[in-house]
């Protein structure tokens, strides 16, 4: 969501939270399910540990990277050209269904890594040869992935889920 944000050229307050330890307004004020990332839309401007109840809140990653879509200039993180926005929607949905499933898998329950390291070979077959996930602009498809990507990445270089036998 931040890279989204970061990339739409939409003015935003961004504010962190502790996932060890969420402040008690958040699941009350913001997201009740208490998982980040949130979004609060609309309302006054208001100090961001502050939320206003006249804003709208919003959540859930691929739901906010639509959002975020949406409200920015036409073409800016979701091709106008109704094939490449359905595209960029296959591609999040395939990297959603394929990856984070087998990640889990390693992760939760020990399995191992090379069922990831198939998932990937799986979307880098959908990946063009050069530009990003669906050619030469960058879209919401790449903001998905990308998180994802990063966790992975620390997962493996620190051996996360790589559990003993027994």
């Amino acid at each position: 969501t931040e890279i989204a944000l970061a990339e739409s050229g939409l003015e935003f307050t961004g504010f962190e939270i502790d996932l060890q330890s969420k402040p008690e307004w958040y699941a009350t004020r913001v997201n009740p399910a208490s998982k980040v990332p949130a979004i609060a839309y609309g309302g006054p401007v208001v100090a961001p540990d502050d939320p206003s109840p006249e804003s709208t809140k919003l959540a859930e990653s691929l739901v906010l990277l639509e959002f975020i879509a949406d409200l920015s200039t036409p073409g800016t993180l979701l091709p106008t050209d109704p094939v490449l926005r359905a595209k960029v929607r296959f591609f999040i949905h395939t990297v959603t269904n394929t990856i984070e499933s087998t990640f889990l898998a390693v992760v939760l329950r020990g399995e191992p890594v090379e069922k990831v390291l198939e998932s990937i070979e799986k979307i880098q077959s959908l990946l063009p040869n050069e530009g990003y996930a669906i050619g030469s602009q960058f879209t919401i498809a790449d903001a998905a992935v990308a998180p994802f990507l990063a966790r992975l990445e620390v997962i493996l270089a620190e051996g996360i889920g790589a559990f003993d036998a027994g």
